[in-house]
């Protein structure tokens, strides 16, 4: 469930990082972790393409029938895609938070800030996940 190639942080986001044309692209989402802790997902506000975000900077907000909770940016740079699928239908955070629930993506403009997030194995020890 929690790859590898992902890198996460403490606020229960996720970010898979790839390159295009020379540019670092980040895609990012709520960890299967989160979604479980928050429920069925009723509302998703995501960042605007264009806006410039910082590590740990409040970029959004998801709600569920129990709670709504803060989006915050694992990432340092500029939203250039919104998940318009998972904003008409929040519940694919819930049935696919890796994959097709993906939130946002964004041009890294600090590539260094990755290598402060969580790997995998540092994630599952810190929500007391089993190996």
């Amino acid at each position: 469930m929690y790859d590898n190639e992902m890198k996460f942080v403490d606020t229960h986001e996720w970010v898979r990082l790839s390159s295009t044309g020379g540019e670092n692209i980040a895609t990012i989402g709520i960890t299967a972790h989160a979604q479980e802790l928050l429920g069925d997902l009723v509302y998703i506000e995501l960042p605007s393409v264009g806006k410039v975000v910082n590590f740990h900077e409040v970029v959004g907000v998801i709600e569920s029938v129990k709670a709504a909770s803060d989006l915050y940016s694992p990432v340092v740079g500029e939203i250039i895609e919104v998940n318009d699928a998972v904003i008409a239908d929040p519940t694919l955070a819930n049935t696919d938070p890796h994959g097709e629930g993906w939130l946002f993506k964004a041009k890294l403009t600090d590539i260094e800030q990755m290598s402060k997030l969580m790997s995998a194995a540092q994630y599952k020890a810190s929500i007391g996940e089993e190996e």
